[in-house]
């Protein structure tokens, strides 16, 4: 807690220092200039507007509400006088803008919005609400530093997907999800809603999707072997699902905030809560469960993998093309969005190779294997989404035999599977591991939760979308994904996207010529204080020590490091503490042998900025690489 508090009276200070010359923008504007003086707010505010139909949509009114929360009384007028917010839509477009881009002019008197669009003006409305204080004081005036803003984003795609099979999220949690991925001016919500843990999905063709589909019996802790399969008789309490009134309110919310939500129906893999509730879509239409968070695979080198229960539906079965049919109609007209995404990933071939029924389709049918046959199917699933007047978007799995008409391809396995879509002259959306799992670890491991895969905030930060390889024109963008395995409530939902968020919106509005580290973290820091102050999770591991063990000789050395600007490492090695009283590092140093620990702790103008680390001996030597 102290730690806690250190930060935040650092950050702002650090925040003041700089307030009269830099903003804290995510992402970083097209261009801003800084001009003389500065608009106060006082207690009120006046909006006007010469385009009638402004006063009444959604997004001034989520802005008021804002200006509310500060103690600014608003209103609109028709000819306003004293402090203005002037919102304007374009009479005559500016093409430079497009559909998202706005200006922004912030003087003594009055601040005037531009934009050829509401979406604009949303966008507009979000850099205004970053160039407020974090936090105001009820006898203090709310002053903003004057400046000129041109903006506009790179890319018309900038997602982050949330898995809510894993774990359940209320509607009033997507909500707040939303709300906090708008302020950063990420326009797509890629909604994970069906899984092996859970189908979320109301669909009234067939109610056991949600009757069964929907409920597992609840198991805790780590996703794997310790999690048990159900017990004969024991009833499945956890889970939940979104009705259709439910989905069609969360779309309305999230469109006022400038949001379009792809759903994903995960087919043919990924399918076990299907099939617990109709198994006769299998290939060995045996019972199956709702899996709890149970092992259910075997993975082994180069990505291979082998189920150990079924859980992918038969691709033969034009049973399951009109269950497909039925549902993807509830679910077109639900969703009023370009895309439906289909999944497409991780389906196991094994049951079906196993099964006669299905070689003798393959043959009769001149399907020479077991990916082939997956591009049958996926080639069937195209046909009906299109049916639907949707596009569809899929999984780089999609490619594999062969990719359907008119499929957009989502590329997570690297930029390979996106690069080669592309070069099919198929549209691509980039979310590779390498830089958009928001679920991996974001710090040491002594302080996370281990799981397979590390992800700093650099590295998310040197995003670049499109690969030399290809043209731009196919890249429509990019996305953060948040697998859920390890996160079962809202706010560790938001420690785990952010801020690696700010540096997807980065690398997805921002131009790449503006991009630069040290002011992002320094406008990061900013929002920090942003997020404690609003009571939000997000995580600082950016501040704590980079660890990195190597061997010298016979030597086990340590080195260790930060990125961020402005700050200097604390290190012991032999057992004693607090480590602000201990060497400070400056160079590599030898771990020696004996039943010892190395504590390490980030600084800043002697504060604590990060968390303290305390590995023992036998762990360090585990990190060497052979």
């Amino acid at each position: 807690m102290k730690s806690q508090y250190y930060l935040s009276v650092i950050l702002s200070i650090f925040l003041f220092q700089f307030s009269n010359a830099q903003h804290n923008i995510i992402p970083v504007p097209v261009k801003y200039e800084n001009q003389n003086g500065s608009f106060i707010f006082n207690d009120a505010v006046k909006l006007e507007s010469k385009n009638k139909e402004i006063k009444n949509i959604k997004s001034i009114q989520v802005f008021q509400s804002y200006l509310s929360n500060l103690g600014v009384k608003s209103s609109f007028e028709k000819k306003a006088k004293g402090n203005i917010i002037s919102i304007e839509i374009n009479k005559k477009e500016d093409p430079a803008l497009g559909k998202e881009g706005y200006t922004l002019d912030v003087n003594d008197k009055i601040i005037v919005l531009k934009a050829n669009e509401f979406a604009g003006i949303f966008n507009g409305l979000q850099t205004l609400k970053q160039l407020t204080p974090a936090a105001n004081n009820s006898d203090q005036s709310i002053e903003i530093q004057s400046c000129k803003i041109v903006d506009y984003p790179r890319f018309a795609w900038r997602g982050l997907m949330l898995d809510v099979s894993r774990h359940f999220f209320t509607v009033e949690e997507i909500k707040a999800y939303l709300d906090k991925m708008s302020e950063f001016k990420f326009n797509v919500f890629h909604w994970h809603l069906t899984d092996d843990q859970g189908w979320r999905i109301e669909i009234k063709s067939y109610p056991k999707l949600t009757e069964i589909g929907a409920w597992r019996v609840e198991r805790h802790g780590t996703f794997g072997e310790g999690r048990t399969v159900p017990k004969e008789g024991e009833k499945a309490t956890y889970g939940g699902f979104y009705s259709q009134e439910q989905i069609k309110d969360i779309v309305r919310y999230a469109a006022d905030r400038n949001i379009t939500i792809v759903p994903e129906i995960d087919f043919p893999g990924h399918s076990m809560a299907v099939l617990a509730a109709y198994p006769e879509l299998s290939v060995k239409k045996e019972p199956k469960y709702v899996s709890p968070g149970n092992k259910f695979s075997e993975w082994y080198e180069g990505g291979k993998f082998k189920m150990l229960i079924e859980n992918t539906l038969n691709p033969i079965d034009d049973n399951v093309y009109t269950f497909i049919d039925k549902v993807f109609t509830e679910v077109a007209q639900l969703f009023p969005g370009e895309y439906i995404h289909m999944g497409g990933d991780e389906a196991y071939h094994g049951y079906w190779e196993e099964n006669s029924e299905v070689k003798k389709f393959m043959k009769k049918h001149e399907i020479k294997d077991s990916h082939e046959l997956q591009s049958y199917f996926v080639k069937r699933v195209e046909k009906i989404i299109s049916s639907k007047g949707k596009k569809m978007i899929g999984w780089d799995e999609i490619l594999e035999g062969g990719l359907a008409d008119g499929a957009a391809v989502m590329s997570w396995r690297g930029m390979k599977g996106g690069i080669e879509a592309a070069k099919m002259g198929h549209e691509v959306v980039m979310t590779p591991t390498t830089y958009a799992y928001l679920d991996y670890m974001q710090g040491d491991v002594s302080v996370e939760n281990r799981i397979y895969a590390s992800l700093s905030l650099e590295k998310t930060y040197s995003f670049e979308p499109v690969p030399d390889e290809i043209e731009a024109k196919y890249v429509l963008g990019g996305q953060g994904n948040l697998w859920t395995e390890a996160i079962p409530t809202l706010q560790f939902a938001f420690y785990m996207t952010y801020p690696r968020a700010f540096a997807l919106a980065e690398s997805l509005w921002s131009q790449n010529k503006d991009k630069n580290w040290d002011d992002f973290v320094r406008r990061t820091e900013g929002n920090m204080v942003r997020f404690d102050k609003e009571g939000d999770n997000i995580s600082k591991a950016v501040f704590d020590p980079i660890i990195e063990v190597y061997k010298n000789g016979d030597k086990v050395m340590c080195k260790l490091e930060n990125s961020v600007p402005n700050t200097t490492i604390f290190y012991s090695i032999d057992n004693t503490y607090p480590v602000e009283f201990a060497k400070k590092y400056d160079t590599p140093f030898e771990i020696p042998f004996g039943n010892l620990s190395l504590r390490t702790q980030t600084f800043r103008d002697g504060k604590p900025i990060g968390r303290e680390l305390k590995i023992g001996r036998e762990d360090l030597v585990k990190r060497i690489k052979k």
